[in-house]
């Protein structure tokens, strides 16, 4: 034993000076040239048996620049395909409106009453001249039939007017014409009473009207100057900035961003036959009831095993272009994270998109770190597949 006792001390001590010559950027260098997506998660799993605390920021924070935030799409340079607010469908009304009252030399009721009733898709023109939203139009209908008690427009209605076909057959039952005869005359009449400034009086002091803008400052005159001499660019560009580039249709369409994450999940797991519930649609009780997880809210998705309906991963979708919410956002993974070391390890998956996530050191970083680097991308997605539990789960039914 005594002999034995030189051969114990140094190779303790070797084990010691070995762990000392694990430098920051050699664990990084490590993490950087590993081959497979496990083999990272393999080794940024070894950062807190390597290095003190005091280190593990900077090194989960140089991994997340160098191997997660290049793949962060910029989705602010996007916007959901909205056929309402194409051209095809408003270059349509425009040249309606335009071919109807004689280029907007006819603009009294009766002649925006009867372009109204030949093609009700025209009112989407005269509600933007107003610049007007659906909402506001529909409650300056009310004002302006007061006076006469003419049943105002819903906006429904006022929808279902401007996304009309230019080509649908007009009303020909009595009661159809009657009601298409009504909504086009409340309508012409609140845009006439708008465009000479006798709907909603003189602006109070320090506020001014919104037709003191280049189109309708001088009324219809206006409106005709610019239709037939065309907008300058500075004029156009000026308006855009107004009303805030794309701000309508990234409104209509801010359902779809928000889930352009999990549906681009759900296709994928949906084509690979991964079984999976995106808990969204599912009662939150029955999900810790069935899975035993008892974060709420539950994750975006959880993955299991249909032979024996076992939990197998659990995957959370976070899309933000804002660094200080996406730093809010990094603290679920936190505690998404103590939830799954409770399950016993059960492998915690990111799924980030938007450039709020290239906020490193307090965002993207301490996701990596509590993922183990399972953090993915739309551009990633399909890599995602690579990692465990997903190679034993492919080609199993979906559940929902």
């Amino acid at each position: 034993m005594l002999k034995m006792l030189p051969t114990i001390r140094l190779a303790s001590l070797l084990t010691v000076w070995d762990f000392e010559l694990v430098t920051i950027e050699t664990t990084i260098q490590a993490i950087l040239d590993a081959g497979t997506w496990t083999q990272r998660i393999q080794q940024i799993r070894l950062i807190p048996q390597r290095h003190g605390t005091e280190h593990h920021g900077t090194i989960y924070a140089a991994v997340a620049r160098d191997l997660y935030m290049p793949h962060l799409a910029p989705d602010f340079a996007y916007i959901h395909e909205s056929s309402f607010y194409e051209t095809a469908h408003f270059f349509a009304a425009y040249d309606a409106a335009n071919n109807l009252t004689d280029a907007f030399s006819r603009v009294d009721e009766a002649a925006l009453q009867a372009a109204l009733v030949e093609c009700p898709r025209t009112l989407l023109v005269f509600r933007t001249l107003l610049g007007l939203t659906n909402d506001e139009f529909a409650h300056s209908t009310l004002l302006a039939g007061g006076p006469e008690d003419l049943a105002a427009l819903s906006s429904s209605q006022i929808d279902t007017m401007e996304r009309s076909a230019i080509d649908a057959p007009r009303a020909n039952t009595p009661a159809a014409v009657a009601k298409a005869t009504a909504q086009a005359r409340i309508a012409s009449k609140t845009i006439v009473m708008a465009m000479n400034g006798e709907l909603f009086g003189d602006a109070p002091p320090g506020l001014r009207s919104k037709q003191q803008k280049p189109d309708t400052a001088e009324g219809w005159d206006s409106v005709r100057g610019y239709a037939t001499d065309g907008v300058p660019l500075k004029v156009f560009l000026h308006q855009r900035h107004y009303g805030g580039a794309f701000r309508q249709v990234l409104d209509a369409t801010s359902t779809l961003r928000g889930d352009l994450i999990e549906d681009a999940v759900e296709a994928l797991f949906t084509a690979r036959g991964v079984s999976f519930i995106r808990t969204g649609s599912h009662n939150q009780a029955d999900i810790a009831r069935r899975f035993e997880v008892h974060v709420t809210p539950a994750p975006d998705f959880v993955v299991f095993d249909p032979a024996d309906d076992s939990l197998k991963a659990m995957l959370e979708c976070k899309g933000t272009n804002n660094g200080g919410t996406a730093r809010d956002k990094a603290l679920r993974f936190n505690r998404l994270r103590a939830e799954s070391v409770r399950l016993g390890g059960i492998p915690l998956i990111a799924v980030l998109g938007g450039i709020g996530w290239a906020r490193i050191n307090d965002a993207l970083g301490p996701v990596v770190r509590d993922t183990d680097g399972r953090v993915f991308t739309l551009s990633t997605l399909s890599s995602m597949l690579e990692v465990a539990p997903f190679p034993g789960l492919l080609g199993m039914t979906n559940s929902a």
